[in-house]
């Protein structure tokens, strides 16, 4: 039976992780959050390592992810993203588990015209950018093996998220304005965490950085579009260009990414991400 560690399981992603956990009978799980385990701790993180060991696997869904409140809480971000993954990287390498890192697309610029690859510079433009990659750099030059997943735009049914956020503003106001100039991929977190686990299921030696979202692009006013159209919600939307919509944080104009690594090497296909947005919804 192969031991898997999930920190953050109260996160979107652990949830979903949770949701389908049952489809692998071969996985047994240990899910913890901030409470059982702090992984700003690094004594606590050892010792939770003693005490469950083996762990054949860590996926880290332990995360800062207030992209505007990181601007100001750079301590608290930085501790969580980058001290909280070496630790977990340093407990991984003493007890021969492997890590597998959730990261981001805010590690770039979003000057690009063309989806991102795995070898193209990362230049984070916020705090919570500038600290995930600290994280997935500290992870390795810790670690020889490991994966680092990085993803983009995540929603699902659970946990505080984009989409839910505009259908509790569709109850709530008769008109939206969202901004229609950056660029990226939303994600079922669903879908990531089936990749993550078919991973381990799949004892995958292929180890490295990849990319992983779903399959298409669109702009936050696109993606509000599909959630309204979707749902038959009727309410009234207006474009918006990031210059009239001020943030804390700088977002990516574009952060786009390019699937090709994470599809051939893990033969996996990616859907669409409106026919993934409607599977999710149907769970609303």
């Amino acid at each position: 039976m192969i031991k898997v560690l999930v920190t953050g399981a109260n996160g979107q992603l652990g949830k979903c992780i949770q949701d389908v956990a049952k489809e692998h009978n071969g996985l047994s799980f240990v899910f913890t959050d901030y409470l059982e385990l702090d992984i700003c701790n690094e004594k606590a993180v050892n010792d939770f390592f003693q005490a469950n060991e083996p762990l054949h696997y860590c996926i880290n869904c332990a995360a800062y992810t207030a992209v505007d409140k990181a601007e100001e809480e750079k301590e608290k971000a930085y501790k969580i993203n980058v001290l909280g993954a070496k630790h977990l990287a340093l407990a991984c390498k003493m007890y021969n588990t492997t890590l597998i890192q959730v990261s981001t697309d805010f590690v770039f610029n979003g000057l690009s015209s063309k989806p991102y690859i795995e070898k193209d510079e990362a230049d984070p433009i916020s705090v919570y950018g500038e600290t995930k990659l600290q994280g997935e750099l500290a992870i390795i030059n810790i670690l020889k093996e490991h994966f680092i997943i990085r993803t983009s735009w995540l929603y699902s049914e659970h946990g505080n998220n984009f989409m839910k956020t505009m259908l509790y503003l569709a109850e709530t106001r008769n008109k939206l304005s969202i901004i229609n100039d950056q660029i990226g991929t939303p994600t079922y977190a669903k879908d990531l965490a089936l990749v993550i686990l078919n991973l381990i299921s799949n004892k995958s030696n292929y180890f490295g950085l990849y990319h992983y979202s779903n399959e298409g692009m669109a702009s936050w006013y696109d993606f509000a579009k599909a959630i309204f159209e979707i749902t038959k919600t009727t309410i009234e939307t207006h474009p918006v260009s990031t210059s009239e919509y001020f943030t804390p944080a700088k977002r990516p104009a574009y952060s786009v990414m390019d699937k090709s690594k994470i599809k051939s090497v893990l033969e996996i296909e990616i859907s669409n991400w409106r026919d993934s947005l409607i599977n999710c919804l149907k769970l609303i």
